[in-house]
């Protein structure tokens, strides 16, 4: 399989957020008015009014990336201000606004009109990674060798408690057709057969649209992992990337045994109640584990990927950082 991973790339999603009354502000326009792209970062709307996106450009390690989110945080909140609001990173709001969609655009509009009341209160902000792949068969291969730690990336990155659960961004994103752990797939042929159907029974609005928490970028030769609440922090953010890219490098290489979709459904669940803070589901196992010890299995597993490239020891010191918190 060629080699894969080399580049990496993060889009956060920040919520706005009126500063008197802490709750969620519709002032995306007039917020993106302010913001210019630059050669490290574009911005972007999203179907909320409440929430601005910042998509960095492919890197090639984590200082340059760090420094990437950094740089997109400080004109994200510069800009916010200049409008009066604030801006937070999290994966819900604590009060949401009673109109947050927009919808502004026609491909916003389809959604809007697809899935009704499931969007037109959805606030739910993600922190999304893009691995570069060199060709669709192996982002393919890749994709389902990954799958088993999709739900462990979304227990570590959990940053929207609600209603007694770790991740709620998680809860409300399970309310969309397909959303969750991908299948597997044969090919790159049974992929896109497989979202061509989804489009033809109605549940998605087109092919570039799809829930699953790991999928193929319809634009960019990526693995895009979507399993991450929005970080709290930077470090938080560069962590999901190192792991992320430290996967695909893994996946290139190293074959994962199969594990049933039913019990992936119930890892994600169990992440989303609990984050790190409680039990997890070991996939292979299909019983209740203790959380960190199957973050622990994850970064023994990208361990080689991650010493290879001299980041294990940063990825040890922010999962403590992590834990401090």
């Amino acid at each position: 399989m060629p080699q894969c991973a080399d580049t990496v790339g993060v889009e956060e999603e920040f919520l706005l957020v009126d500063a008197a009354s802490g709750r969620t502000s519709v002032r995306a326009g007039a917020v993106l008015a302010r913001l210019r792209d630059t050669e490290l970062t574009k911005f972007h709307a999203e179907l909320a009014g409440t929430q601005v996106e910042a998509a960095t450009g492919p890197c090639t390690d984590m200082t340059a990336l760090g420094a990437a989110l950094q740089q997109a945080r400080d004109a994200v909140t510069a800009a916010a201000r200049e409008v009066g609001v604030d801006v937070v990173s999290r994966g819900t709001p604590v009060k949401a606004s009673v109109h947050p969609v927009v919808a502004d655009g026609p491909r916003f509009r389809q959604v809007l009109d697809l899935y009704a009341g499931v969007v037109d209160t959805y606030e739910a902000s993600g922190c999304h990674v893009h691995v570069g792949v060199p060709d669709r068969e192996t982002a393919v291969v890749v994709l389902n060798r990954v799958r088993p730690w999709l739900p462990t990336l979304l227990a570590l990155a959990a940053n929207s408690a609600d209603h007694g659960y770790a991740s709620w961004r998680m809860v409300l994103q399970s309310r969309f057709p397909g959303s969750g752990v991908p299948p597997v797939f044969t090919g790159t042929a049974d992929y896109d057969a497989q979202v061509a159907r989804l489009v033809a029974c109605g549940t998605l609005v087109d092919a570039a649209q799809t829930f699953w928490l790991a999928r193929l970028s319809p634009k960019l030769p990526t693995i895009e992992f979507r399993a991450a609440d929005a970080a709290a922090t930077v470090p938080d953010a560069v962590l999901q990337a190192a792991l992320c890219r430290a996967l695909v490098q893994t996946a290139a290489v190293v074959e994962t045994p199969p594990v049933r979709d039913d019990v992936c459904a119930a890892a994600v669940w169990t992440a989303s109640r609990y984050g790190l803070d409680g039990p997890a589901v070991d996939p292979w196992r299909a019983c209740r584990v203790p959380a960190t010890a199957v973050l622990d299995d994850l970064v023994k597993h990208v361990a080689p990927a991650l010493e290879e490239r001299g980041e294990f020891a940063l990825v040890q010191d922010l999962i403590a950082r992590r834990n401090e918190t």
